[in-house]
């Protein structure tokens, strides 16, 4: 069972990296930042320690993501593009 727990939270992880890098809306790019860490959190869990999962998901998913989200709104990347702001 604890194979297929850190199997599939380290394929998310990957994903969420990958999505990190290739993602055009910064916004999304640190949601996906986060889903790095919260997966971490879990795998972590799932390693029996529970602390360190504790401290990830506070300092990785929590203060970081709300930095980033703070820094995109200060330089002016905060907004989101629809469809009709495009035309």
């Amino acid at each position: 069972m604890l194979f297929w727990i850190a199997l599939i939270s380290v394929v998310v992880m990957l994903g969420a990296a990958f999505a990190v890098l290739f993602l055009q809306n910064y916004l999304a790019a640190a949601a996906a930042a986060s889903v790095v860490s919260l997966a971490l959190s879990v795998l972590f869990v799932a390693l029996q320690a529970p602390d360190v999962a504790l401290a990830e998901a506070a300092v990785g998913a929590g203060v970081s993501s709300v930095i980033l989200a703070l820094t995109l709104r200060r330089v002016g990347l905060w907004k989101i593009e629809t469809h009709q702001d495009k035309n």
